[in-house]
């Protein structure tokens, strides 16, 4: 697997700022290989496995999240005390109203926001 420093650095610089990080592309384009690079980098450097939370919408195990509010609450029950907790939403466009919970993260402290949305051409 071919590692995307650039990209990568550009994510790092933003890590635990309170901005929400939008990674967009064309379909199978790598943003999900990106993410997991970018997920073991985090790894790497001391950030525990309980403070990374990566959901994949077109897996079919988080079908049940595709509720705003039951996405909100699953994520809001995982959030770690104290510690940055850093959120991976793939594919979130799969969720109607998902800005709801993604604004109401945001406004969490200890909170790092990444989303990962398709881009049509």
């Amino acid at each position: 697997m071919v590692e995307r420093k650039e990209y990568l650095d550009q994510l790092w610089a933003w890590k635990d700022e309170q901005q929400i990080k939008v990674v967009t592309g064309i379909r199978r384009c790598g943003k999900s290989v990106l993410l997991e690079q970018y997920q073991q980098r985090l790894l790497a450097n001391g950030v525990t496995p309980e403070q990374i939370i990566s959901i994949n919408f077109e897996n079919l195990d988080y079908e049940p999240l595709k509720d705003y509010m039951k996405l909100y609450n699953y994520l809001k029950e995982r959030l770690c005390a104290d510690k940055m907790t850093y959120i991976f939403l793939d594919e979130v466009q799969e969720v109607p109203s998902f800005e709801k919970a993604v604004d109401s993260l945001y406004i969490r402290d200890h909170v790092d926001v990444y989303i990962l949305s398709l881009i049509h051409i």
